[in-house]
């Protein structure tokens, strides 16, 4: 059976004769040919052979054609901020403050980058014929309306939720065309990658993403090929009702246990990926960090409907040898065997040398936000924006420090203020919103009560 034939077995929830393996190569593939992001993600070119050169290192069973939430937002008039070695980050929303979709462009997936990404999958295709799965990524409707209307959108899906509905709907018509233009051209999977839906409950993932998810997957289905589900950050609460949508796959990222989503989906036919540590174990630790967790996965995972993955778009700087590392883990059952029984686990980060500061006795709140990296995580991204704009409106302005879990620092930051999750927002070291981004007058009323606990006697 060759690599695409057992992935697409893993994902129809079947047995597989060893682990399906897919690591999201997204800006990381620039990184393997000495490219910046935005070099990488405007080159037909240069995608063919960061796919190439992936496949020959890590030897997958799949791989993302691209990995960018920002293609579709760019097409309908959100402006991107570009950087290096992430990909862009939206930093304009043209339904703030309530405009109309009519203002919109009317989106057609032959614009912006796309006919980029399409060349690259048709040319992908051809060079790798049926021995690798090709994933289609699309931004999730609830992601993508929240590109279009800012932190907003939490306040107007209680005030006004028939315009969030349509906004999202609106937003679901754009991924099924976008779902179509990927089918159209060779893809094997679609994966809806929708990781803001981490920050909202299981009712509002039933009322607003639901229908609007369901709209694509039942696209999918009619077109006879598969489909997957992806959520970052702490989404356990929304399990259930992300195990009710109709893909064939879940995917979660470090945030959620890989027991917990291997028990729900068990009794909904749906298969399930995961969890690879992103920054403690692949970006900073080193083979056997990388071997030690496989080796969990597989584990937890088992023999049936499982595929091995990170928990989003690999870090520009992941060292090539952690992923071979965890591909001899995936082909080489022996080896996996030596490995469990040899291997010691190491502690990422030496969190006890992390000086954190004394709140107590600090003139001003501090405001510590854990986050994988605003500038691609677009929840953090989001949590970022929301505490920059409490921090304008109250009494007195807060020191706001970000803590990014790509650097040992921040892991150890993360450690020593007993977070779990991220992002999350810690007030003078102590965890006040985990993985859920506040509204506005929440936040500033959270803000000010630490504040006057400080001019307290």
């Amino acid at each position: 059976m060759n690599s695409r034939d057992l992935l697409l077995k893993a994902l129809r929830n079947e047995t597989t004769s060893r682990p399906a393996w897919v690591p999201f190569v997204g800006v990381h593939g620039a990184q393997l040919l000495g490219k910046t992001a935005r070099e990488y993600l405007q080159s037909s070119e240069l995608m063919l052979a960061g796919l190439r050169r992936a496949r020959e290192l890590y030897q997958p069973d799949g791989l993302p054609v691209v990995f960018d939430l920002q293609l579709e937002a760019e097409v309908l008039g959100c402006e991107l901020h570009w950087a290096d070695q992430t990909p862009p980050s939206v930093c304009t929303h043209p339904l703030e403050q309530g405009k109309s979709l009519v203002s919109l462009p009317v989106f057609d997936p032959s614009m912006g980058r796309f006919p980029l990404v399409m060349d690259t999958l048709r040319a992908a295709k051809k060079e790798m014929g049926d021995d690798i799965a090709l994933y289609g990524l699309i931004c999730g409707p609830f992601t993508l309306a929240l590109h279009l209307m800012g932190n907003e959108i939490f306040l107007q899906m209680f005030d006004h939720p028939d315009y969030v509905k349509a906004v999202i709907g609106f937003c679901a018509s754009v991924g099924q065309k976008v779902a179509q233009a990927y089918l159209d051209n060779g893809a094997d999977v679609i994966a809806v990658v929708d990781p803001m839906t981490s920050q909202i409950s299981a009712e509002h993932f039933d009322l607003f993403v639901t229908p609007a998810v369901n709209q694509i997957f039942a696209f999918v289905r009619d077109r006879k090929a598969l489909s997957s589900l992806f959520v970052c950050g702490d989404a356990t609460r929304n399990l259930e009702a992300m195990c009710r949508t109709n893909c064939n796959n879940i995917s979660i990222d470090e945030n959620i246990a890989l027991e917990s989503i291997r028990d729900f989906t068990r009794g909904r036919n749906k298969s399930f990926g995961g969890n690879l540590k992103l920054t403690s174990v692949l970006l900073l630790g080193d083979e056997e960090d990388a071997q030690l967790d496989a080796i969990r996965c597989i584990d937890v995972g088992g023999g049936c409907g499982f595929v091995l993955a990170p928990g989003c778009d690999l870090p520009f700087h992941t060292p090539e040898k952690n992923l071979a590392a965890i591909a001899e883990m995936v082909h080489d059952g022996y080896h996996r065997e030596v490995a469990k029984r040899t291997l010691i686990a190491k502690s990422a980060a030496h969190a006890s040398e992390v000086p954190l500061p004394d709140y107590a006795h600090e003139p001003h709140v501090t405001i510590d936000v854990i986050t994988l990296d605003s500038a691609s995580c677009a929840p953090c991204q989001y949590m970022m924006d929301a505490v920059h704009r409490a921090n304008k409106r109250v009494s007195q302005p807060a020191l706001v420090r970000e803590h990014r879990i790509t650097s040992r620092e921040g892991i150890g930051i993360m450690t020593r203020l007993g977070v779990k999750n991220i992002p999350t927002i810690c007030l003078d070291g102590v965890v006040a919103f985990a993985s859920l981004i506040p509204d506005q007058n929440t936040l500033v009323a959270a803000i000010e009560a630490k504040i006057a606990e400080k001019k307290a006697p």
